[in-house]
């Protein structure tokens, strides 16, 4: 009893006693931190080599990977070790994302987060499925007192896994400052991957800027570059000719000595004239902004050749905080005729060192200033901006743009089923932080279906919407084109292994697909005897199972399963089974 007692008695302490400032171990020539992590401190979470197949800040579709992917031989149940002593704060079960997760708060002030896991021990699994029955719902997300469930370093607590949002079996792991929950680079605590290769330069951008915000429209240079080793020139050695304000970008990745995958880098470095310009550095970040990744890359190259250019400039909207010792936001003004050294090191966490130098003639920009006329509504980045007419109207909270941004509008022929034009705000070439809300007036009597009325992207996908004030509401995500329809369809519901009378006794579950045509599924219920029982969903094969448990004994039985679309349309499905 006091051995389970103990970690719970040093995290208490610690709230007094916090010891986040130990010494780490630093290199000196990486990029240095007013932060200190301690070493030594927490292990493996697995007892194998430890090699990775993503690391920490890796560059993902609309964020930056938050953690370590650590790999387990391509299967899943390797058991998993308690990084230290702790104890079980939150746990989470979810379609997609980690699918299975556990949170274990350490004495220290860091958290450790374990994610993508097959499963995790009984107690644990009670704890869950109990807050499940409870709610009566399948995703949970629910926070721990800290004598629920104590660890010590070392413990087994879950088994690796591949649920979720997963390519493939791994554990995701992460480490948090528990206060702020940012999340930091494991590898500053001592968890490292054998690493002895240096990073992969491929090319860089030039970017002629003159004054105005980065866009689809910026003019630009792209530049190949060769070498290995460590060492990069331009494919064609020549000068670079550039003049007037410009910034640059590079492509470049990295590997470690235990796989072949392409991972991101630890830091990126432009010097020019022997002066720092420009730095990034991913040591830790805020999820709320992650999403920020888009204003870091060549956002329109990406969408349209699928191309990683990391931008070494930084927008002014952009507030992640990765750019510690940035000079003027990257940006340099060629403006004489003079010849300029410049020179890009690339560092992995490792310390291994890609450098690459090249030259820039540099000239005065034209004396007659280019005079581009604005094509629609002018907003700024640091503060909201507002577009309307009398059939749409757009909202943008502050900090929602990375840059100052010509708004342009057009409204364009309806869509078969539509209930108002299509609108065109602005184009998906400009990322987002956050939703903006749009506002659309169908132009065609809804009669009494104004409650089913639903904003809908003509790239694909539904918007959550209401009806207010004779318009169509809701909060999007990107900008592009968007109409009004109706969704008075029920969603569907198809049985995989169970039909009317069928005795089920040699199976193991109960499995159906739900779908829904455009609004999505709001809720889904599963009914044995009147009785609620817990129906999973399963991200890969995207079936809904009832895994049968005490809530089913053998006899006859009568289900009933309800799905609910998020316009309030309901399909319920009965059938009687044996088992």
């Amino acid at each position: 009893m006091l051995r389970n007692f103990l970690p719970v008695f040093c995290f208490l302490l610690s709230l007094v006693t916090n010891s986040k400032a130990q010494i780490f171990t630093e290199n000196s020539s990486l990029p240095q931190s007013i932060y200190r992590y301690p070493p030594g401190y927490f292990r493996y979470p697995l007892d194998l080599p430890p090699s990775t197949a993503g690391s920490f800040a890796e560059l993902r579709a609309n964020h930056f990977h938050s953690g370590l992917d650590f790999k387990t031989n391509q299967r899943t149940g390797y058991p998993i070790h308690a990084v230290a002593d702790g104890y079980v704060s939150r746990l989470r079960v979810q379609y997609g994302g980690f699918g299975l997760a556990v949170y274990i708060n350490h004495p220290n002030g860091y958290t450790s987060v374990y994610g993508h896991l097959e499963r995790v021990t009984p107690d644990l699994a009670k704890i869950i499925k109990d807050y499940q029955y409870k709610n009566q719902v399948w995703d949970a997300d629910f926070v721990l007192q800290p004598n629920q469930a104590p660890l010590q370093k070392g413990n087994v607590f879950a088994w690796s896994g591949n649920a979720g949002a997963s390519a493939g079996p791994h554990l995701h792991f992460e480490i948090r400052d528990t206060k702020s929950e940012q999340t930091i680079n494991p590898q500053l605590f001592g968890l490292t991957i054998p690493d002895h290769v240096s990073p992969n330069i491929y090319s860089i951008t030039a970017y002629h800027l003159n004054g105005k915000p980065f866009s689809e429209n910026t003019a630009k240079q792209f530049i190949p570059v060769v070498g290995g080793a460590g060492n990069y020139r331009l494919k064609e050695a020549s000068l670079i000719h550039l003049s007037g304000q410009c910034a640059f970008g590079i492509t470049t990745n990295d590997m470690n000595s235990t796989s072949m995958n392409h991972n991101g880098i630890y830091s990126i470095q432009l010097n020019a004239d022997g002066k720092t310009v420009f730095v990034f550095t991913v040591e830790r970040f805020a999820f709320d902004q992650t999403h920020a990744i888009n204003s870091h890359i060549d956002y329109p190259a990406f969408l349209t050749y699928g191309r990683w250019i990391q931008k070494s400039f930084v927008d002014p909207g952009n507030q992640i905080g990765l750019y510690n010792g940035t000079q003027n936001r990257g940006l340099i003004d060629f403006n004489d005729d003079a010849i300029h050294d410049l020179e890009y090191v690339v560092k992995d966490i490792a310390d291994n060192t890609s450098v690459f130098k090249f030259q820039v003639k540099s000239s005065p920009p034209a004396t007659s200033a280019e005079i581009t006329s604005a094509k629609g509504t002018f907003f700024k980045y640091d503060q909201p901006n507002t577009f309307s007419t009398d059939q749409v109207k757009v909202v943008l909270p502050v900090g929602d743009l990375y840059d100052n941004l010509d708004f342009v509008y057009a409204a364009l022929p309806r869509k078969a089923g539509g209930y108002s034009p299509v609108h065109r705000i602005h184009n998906r070439f400009t990322p987002l932080h956050d939703s903006f809300e749009l506002w659309i007036k169908p132009d065609v009597s809804l009669g009494n279906n104004s409650n089913k009325a639903v904003i809908v992207n003509t790239g694909g996908g539904a918007q959550s919407s209401v009806f207010q004030d004779g318009f169509v509401k809701a909060n999007v995500r990107n900008f592009g084109d968007y109409y009004v329809a109706l969704d008075t369809i029920a969603p569907t519901i198809s049985p995989v292994n169970i039909s009317e009378g069928k005795n089920m006794a040699a199976s193991t579950n109960l499995s159906f697909r739900i779908g829904d045509n455009l609004s999505g599924i709001k809720s889904y219920n599963a009914y044995i005897d009147g009785q609620w029982v817990l129906l999973e969903h399963d991200y890969k094969s995207k079936l809904f199972r009832y895994f049968f448990d005490e809530h089913c004994l053998p006899g006859k039985h009568k289900l009933d399963l309800v799905a609910v679309d998020m316009k309030d349309n309901v399909k319920k499905l009965t059938l009687n089974f044996y088992r």
